[in-house]
């Protein structure tokens, strides 16, 4: 097994031997379950587009916990610094824990495709709108992720972690929803930087390269960040 597969089970096990994963997976179906349930009865239309519209907001609050402790619980009780000593790189470190992140983000939206199979029961869904928005729900995760570690990278409190996580992702959402339908150099500043245009464009069940280019972009930018912050730590 390589050094970024073992970092990545150490972490995915820590998840699942402790209440973190259990609680997480479980507020998200109690609240997405809510808002497919509600927005289905408005509608009466067999889409998953109007509940995913709340989905980034609760993934926004739920992300974050699911990144606080990756460093800033090594970062105060000091596990860290053996850690930095052993035969492995930096970068495999970072990743191995941003891997396991995301695979308990994923596992965690994972049920809700049983969403899906209620709608082809009832209905006739568009599936092609499904799948991009699925594909939008996974890069948005790996955004979401790599800004939570940065800032648990950061502190050594993960209370504190996930509060700014939070806080983070919030306003990228914030910024992107206030600009929408706002012309204008600066709007379309804040539209790009924001997530939710590009969000929303998944759930339209269109698969933008600009939409995809962001995410993986500053995806890759904030791990590179992350990985230089390790790093200065074998110097100190």
């Amino acid at each position: 097994m390589t050094s970024t597969g073992t970092i990545f089970q150490r972490e995915i096990n820590a998840y699942f031997l402790s209440p973190v994963a259990y609680v997480v997976i479980s507020v998200f179906m109690i609240f997405s379950g809510y808002f497919f349930s509600v927005m289905l009865g408005l509608t009466q239309e067999t889409t998953l587009r109007y509940s995913l519209a709340y989905t980034q907001f609760i993934l926004s609050i739920l992300t974050p916990v699911i990144t606080m402790r990756l460093f800033a619980e090594e970062n105060k009780t000091g596990t860290i610094e053996p850690l930095m000593t052993a035969p492995i790189t930096d970068f495999e470190v970072v990743f191995g824990k941003f891997l396991s992140a995301w695979a308990l983000y994923n596992i965690m939206i994972a049920p809700t495709a049983f969403y899906i199979i209620f709608l082809a029961w009832v209905g006739s869904p568009d599936y092609g709108a499904i799948i991009a928005s699925y594909i939008g729900l996974i890069l948005m995760g790996g955004l979401f992720v790599a800004i939570g570690i940065l800032v648990s990278a950061i502190t050594k409190n993960q209370i504190v972690a996930a509060v700014i996580g939070i806080v983070a992702l919030l306003i990228l959402l914030v910024i992107g929803l206030a600009s929408s339908g706002n012309e204008g150099w600066f709007y379309n500043c804040l539209r790009y930087i924001g997530t939710y245009d590009h969000w929303d464009t998944f759930t339209k069940g269109l698969i933008d390269t600009r939409d995809v280019i962001y995410y993986v972009s500053f995806t890759a930018l904030l791990i590179f960040i992350v990985v230089r912050i390790v790093e200065s730590r074998r110097w100190r």
